[in-house]
């Protein structure tokens, strides 16, 4: 796999990150990691902050090599499902320990696993 692939399916996933993840700072509500100060919601417009956004390019970096372990070397089957448990184990981690409100909890979870299925169905087009 060429580093140009790679970096080619890389740049769609960070941005469905970024766009996915603004959602969670337009709806602070639902978001475990409520907006820094430095982040600031103005209207419909979102600003992050630049650990914002090394944290969710690094994130889709990381996937990315996974997908390309993952169809380069065992295939194109199955792919929703590694990226669904891919997506649970990321919602589960980032769960609140002691009581939580179920509403907002599966917001966000619902919201992790299919930002991490809709990436895993990037990655299938793009590297698959």
């Amino acid at each position: 796999m060429s580093l140009g692939r790679l970096v080619l399916a890389w740049l769609p996933v960070a941005a469905e990150f970024t766009i996915v993840g603004g959602i969670g700072l337009r709806f602070p509500t639902f978001d475990s990691a409520a907006p820094t100060d430095d982040a600031k919601v103005i209207g419909e417009v979102w600003t992050f902050t630049q650990r914002d956004l090394l944290w969710r390019s690094v994130e889709a970096a990381v996937v990315t090599l996974v997908a390309s372990l993952w169809f380069d070397s065992l295939g194109h089957g199955g792919w929703w499902l590694l990226f669904l448990l891919l997506g649970l184990m990321v919602a589960v981690a980032r769960l609140p320990r002691p009581a939580w409100q179920r509403r907002e909890a599966m917001v966000r979870t619902i919201r992790d696993v299919l930002r991490y299925v809709v990436a895993g169905a990037i990655l299938a087009w793009r590297l698959g």
